[in-house]
């Protein structure tokens, strides 16, 4: 069920949160991160996405986006349709010991809307915030806590200067 959060104006910067339905820690393995990591090259290269600084998470991602010349929201439907056919498609060719609970999951959660026929991977809010000049470098330390605070690294691995490109993995 959506929130009332709606990505008001479609070029301005926004902080979002991707999740996974049920909290379903999808990105325990490296090879749906890549999937994401992957889908966000994508988006850069031929959406005109700006990727201002991001997390993936066990069962989320935490990202800053923007787009100059593309609407936002048709980017980020683009981004969760292709990434959750993908995850699904992995999930099925892969040796994943949860298959079966994590596809009765997704089947689980398509039955409750009218806008996925098979599976849900992802939630439908996005939880957009535009962000404010005076947020901006709090949910840029926001998103590189996360890791910090989830126990998984001691430090976050900040990028050379915000506003820059993300094009490598961060690492976590």
């Amino acid at each position: 069920m959506a929130s009332g959060y709606r990505i008001g104006d479609q070029h301005a910067l926004h902080f979002l949160t991707f999740t996974i339905v049920d909290w379903i820690d999808v990105f325990t393995r490296r090879v749906y991160r890549g999937i994401v990591i992957d889908s966000l090259r994508h988006c850069q290269m031929h959406k005109g996405l700006k990727v201002h600084a991001w997390v993936i998470m066990s069962n989320h991602v935490h990202a800053i986006l923007s787009t100059p010349e593309t609407a936002l929201s048709d980017v980020v439907r683009d981004f969760k349709g292709f990434t959750s056919k993908a995850i699904v498609k992995t999930i099925h060719d892969e040796n994943e010991s949860r298959r079966e609970w994590m596809l009765q999951r997704f089947v689980a959660n398509a039955t409750t809307t009218a806008r996925n026929e098979n599976y849900k991977v992802w939630t439908h809010d996005n939880h957009p915030l535009q962000m404010q000049p005076h947020f901006i470098m709090q949910r840029v330390s926001f998103i590189h806590q996360n890791p910090v605070r989830a126990g998984w690294v001691d430090q976050p691995r900040l990028p050379v200067q915000f506003g820059a490109t993300i094009r490598t993995n961060r690492g976590y």
